[in-house]
Parts: structure tokens; C-alpha cells; sequence
């Protein structure tokens, strides 16, 4: 038996499948590291660049969104999004109707900075094991080892999530949350940063199967990515089919400005970032009316209250500054909150969109006056 086997699992493209160099050993303790960076040049950030300045952490941010900007036109608030959710160590799930830029956003980003990239494509055959790793016996050692599966990354876009059975997706559950995967009973440690980013199609029905509503809870947000205006598609257009000969998602324009360490310090930063009080106490008020205004037969629970923190941190970061404001927690609640309602029957046979009962009880809840 060979013991690195280049083939990759069902559903992982080759061309983002890197076998493991040598397998670890079932028995022994395996720590993932990031490979070690080297130092860019040019318009790019110094590896070794501490981020002690809020201001200089904020600098870096804008030039992700800039580089990201260059390959995926216009979209800024579904850009603008993704950062939130990689900043707050969140995860996302991505709604779009095919050819509007999902797994170009993702691509995109994961050139921004030198962390790991990998991308499963599920389909209704993928198994569990496809996702997480597996264990085999070689027969010539008498020892089982660790076949590592793409989850072990630091960005991961599984594409068309939905259309993979809900045994394959719940695979993704634990390391989501818990950072770790555990295989033959034996937990191994996450890639850090590690963010899942995950793509589905509305409008498919045929061999597709709704995420439950534990792993939705998961995600940090949920944004969805609609057409674009005249102007923008035929940028898009012109931008494509310009000195170009096939439909490809060329990222090779993007240049990395940041480093993975760099990533976990901003999220780190983040993270102390200050919120009042009042905000803290807007942010649960919120999610708690969801749980009792007409529209919604459910609403969402404390796991939500803590994404809307966390990504409000993330909002005020964007915006240059080192403290919440009542705007930020409510320009991120509905991505925060539109996959942790479900909306009464009867609002849907009226054709009434999740969005739209979301927006008419934000505006019933008062904003606190700081």
C-alpha cells in the first residue's frame, strides 16, 4: 500500500488537492502548523509587521477589499461581508444563482494571504470521510495512519453544499465549531485562521438537500450576492472577454497583503474591540424580539446575540474605528439573523421575504442614543 496517495477524495477538484507529505501516525499527537511565510515586497505588508496600531490593522483591511475588488466587480457589500466574517472568526454561507461570483470571491480571497486554500465540490456520492480524513492499515508498517482530508486548511469553499446528504454535511459540524476533527476517535487540531466558506444555489431543487438548522446556526452569516446593475455588468463583460479566451476565474492580478499570523492578530484585535453596554444590550434585544413578533414562527437563539457582537466588532473595524456603535450591529443583522428565522406560512404564500420581516422589526427596535 502506498502510504501518500495523490489521488484526491470524490469530490475535490486535483488541481486543489495537495497530498500530505508523509502520514501521521494514528498513535501520535499531530499539530498542524502554517507553513512558514516569507517576507513580500512591493505593495504589500511586511511579514514580521506587528499590528499594535488600530489604525495600521484597519489599513490592512481596506487593501484586501481593494485587491478583492480588482477581479469580482462591484458586489462591495457582499465583500465587505466576507471580511466581517473572516475578522470575527466566523464562517459564511453564500447564496447566489450560478455565474454571479461565489466561488470567484472565495478564490479571491484566499489569495489575499498566504494560508492554505482548499475547495470539495459535494455531490449526493461524497462521503464523510472525503471531507474529514480517514484511517488505513499499511499492511508493511503493521500500524493504521491518518490520511488527512481537505478540511485540514485554513479557508475551505465547499461548493454547492446543499447538494450533498446531511451525513456528509454534518462532517463539517465539529470542526466548525470546535476548530478540531476528530478521526478514528482521536482529535486533531484546525489550520487557525480557519473559515469555512460555503456556496449554494437557490433555485436548484433536483438532488439538492436543505442544510438543517443546526448547521445553519453555525454560520456566522449568510449573505446572498444578486445580479448586477447595467453598469457593472458590462464592466464584467468587457473585463472578461478582453485579451481573454476562456471563461476562467483569473485571480492571478490579486496580490497577497497579509500574512496568516497577521490575520489572527486582527482577529485577535477585534476582538477587544469596545462595545457599551447599551450596544451589547441592543445586539440581544434584537434576537430576542425575533423570538416573539408575528412574522417569525422561530427565532434565533443566543448563538446569534454572540455573531452580531462579534461581527458589529468587526463592522466598527472596517469603519476605521475602535468602537461599536448601534449602526454596526444593525448593518450586520441581517445577514446575522435572515438563516435563523423561519417565516409563518402565511407570509410566504404572500410572496414576503425573510428580509423583509427582518427589516420591519429592526426598525421596531429602538437603537440606544450613546
Amino acid at each position: 500500500m502506498q502510504d501518500n496517495d495523490p489521488t484526491p477524495p470524490s469530490g475535490v477538484e486535483p488541481s486543489n488537492y495537495n497530498a500530505p507529505e508523509q502520514d501521521a501516525p494514528l498513535t501520535s499527537d499531530v499539530i498542524f502548523q502554517p507553513s512558514p511565510s516569507s517576507e513580500n515586497t512591493g505593495s504589500t505588508l511586511r511579514v514580521d509587521m506587528p499590528f499594535a496600531d488600530f489604525e495600521q490593522a484597519a489599513q490592512a483591511v481596506d487593501r484586501i477589499r481593494q485587491q478583492i475588488g480588482r477581479v469580482l466587480i462591484g458586489q462591495p457589500q457582499v465583500v465587505e461581508q466576507v471580511i466581517i466574517a473572516l475578522l470575527a472568526s466566523g464562517h459564511v454561507l453564500i447564496e447566489g444563482v450560478p455565474g454571479l461570483g461565489k466561488t470567484l470571491l472565495v478564490k479571491a480571497l484566499a489569495r489575499c494571504f498566504d494560508g492554505q486554500f482548499g475547495r470539495i465540490q459535494f455531490t449526493p456520492d461524497l462521503m464523510p470521510s472525503d471531507v474529514t480524513g480517514h484511517a488505513l492499515y499499511d499492511m508493511k508498517t503493521e500500524r493504521f495512519t491518518i490520511r488527512r482530508g481537505p478540511a485540514f486548511t485554513n479557508l475551505l469553499l465547499a461548493d454547492e453544499i446543499n447538494r450533498a446528504p446531511a451525513k456528509t454535511q454534518a462532517a463539517l459540524l465539529e470542526i466548525m465549531q470546535e476548530k478540531q476533527i476528530t478521526i478514528e476517535g482521536k482529535g486533531f487540531a484546525a489550520l487557525t485562521p480557519f473559515m469555512v466558506l460555503a456556496t449554494q444555489n437557490p433555485i436548484e431543487q433536483e438532488g439538492t438537500y436543505p442544510l438543517p438548522e443546526a448547521e445553519l446556526d453555525r454560520f456566522m452569516l449568510k449573505i446572498r450576492i444578486d445580479y448586477p446593475d447595467l453598469q457593472e455588468e458590462i464592466k464584467l463583460v468587457t473585463q472578461v472577454t478582453t485579451g481573454q479566451r476562456l471563461d476562467g476565474l483569473n485571480v492571478d492580478a490579486i496580490e497577497p497583503v497579509i500574512t496568516s499570523e497577521q490575520v489572527q492578530r486582527i482577529q485577535a484585535l477585534v476582538s477587544n474591540i469596545v462595545a457599551d453596554p447599551a450596544v451589547v444590550e441592543y445586539a440581544v434585544r434584537l434576537v430576542r424580539q425575533t423570538r416573539q413578533w408575528p412574522s417569525f414562527s422561530f427565532g434565533a437563539g443566543p448563538r446569534a446575540s454572540i455573531a452580531l457582537l462579534r461581527a458589529g466588532r468587526a463592522q466598527a473595524l472596517l469603519r476605521h474605528r475602535n468602537f461599536v456603535l448601534p449602526d454596526d450591529i444593525k448593518r450586520v443583522a441581517l445577514p446575522v439573523l435572515r438563516h435563523r428565522i423561519t417565516l409563518n406560512a402565511e407570509l410566504e404564500l404572500e410572496g414576503v421575504s425573510p428580509d423583509q420581516a427582518l427589516e420591519s422589526m429592526i426598525a421596531e427596535v429602538d437603537a440606544p442614543r450613546l
